[in-house]
């Protein structure tokens, strides 16, 4: 196990404490105390996953992660002291794939990083080549050995968590999934209220893969049961 994790925080015994725990697990550690410091990092070395914190100086965490999600689709986990869901939704709404509350449990912090490690790198490069088996649903098209998808014949960039989320929709279209089963499925744990980080999610892929995002037409919600994509008519 090499891969690299990428830790941000001002607080400079919090990075440390987060690099020991990582290293016991066998990850290489990058550290950086500030949002600009940790984009330079990006964009000089090879870094499978980042663990940000939001209240930081020059360039605070949430900046940094819709910087970041403009280049790259690596999961992103933020860690904050703010613990409101406000703040939780916000993160996600900017682009993270997770939230952890300070304190942190640290055996908790390691299996977030494990599972998302996984789900990216079972995923591999998002624009790898060779098209494989398709999904045809209407204006989408799901590649499912690149696992890439399309719409309107070009590829939509998501991140790893948004495309396991597409998967396990358009391989069932027409089924409603409940949020805590989208989230059990996709995130491999069980969470208490887990209905914002899915719908947060769900809202980021309207805005890529749907012409109106505020009238979709695929991604719905079937009030009071969950989410589904409607099966559609497929053009060619």
């Amino acid at each position: 196990m090499n891969e690299c994790v990428l830790v941000v925080d001002d607080d400079r015994e919090i990075v440390k404490a987060i690099a020991i725990l990582l290293e016991q697990e066998g990850y290489q550690v990058l550290k950086a105390y500030d949002g600009l410091q940790a984009l330079d990092l990006l964009m000089t070395c090879s870094v499978q996953l980042v663990i940000i914190d939001v209240m930081m100086p020059k360039l605070d965490g949430l900046s940094a992660v819709m910087r970041i999600r403009e280049r790259q689709n690596l999961p992103i986990i933020v860690l904050s002291a703010k613990s409101e869901e406000t703040d939780k939704v916000l993160g996600l709404s900017m682009g993270a794939d997770d939230y952890v509350a300070k304190p942190y449990n640290p055996a908790e912090l390691a299996a977030r990083v494990k599972s998302h490690l996984r789900r990216y790198t079972s995923l591999g490069d998002i624009h790898a080549g060779a098209s494989g088996d398709e999904i045809r649903n209407g204006r989408l098209c799901y590649h499912t050995k690149e696992r890439v998808l399309y719409a309107d014949g070009e590829p939509v960039r998501l991140t790893a968590t948004e495309t396991k989320i597409m998967e396990l929709l358009m391989r069932n279209a027409g089924r409603i999934f409940p949020a805590e089963e989208i989230y059990r499925r996709v995130w491999e744990e069980d969470a208490f209220a887990p209905e914002n980080t899915v719908m947060v999610h769900i809202r980021r892929i309207r805005e890529k893969i749907e012409l109106n995002p505020k009238e979709p037409e695929y991604l719905k919600v079937v009030w009071g049961i969950g989410y589904k994509i409607e099966k559609m008519e497929t053009t060619h």
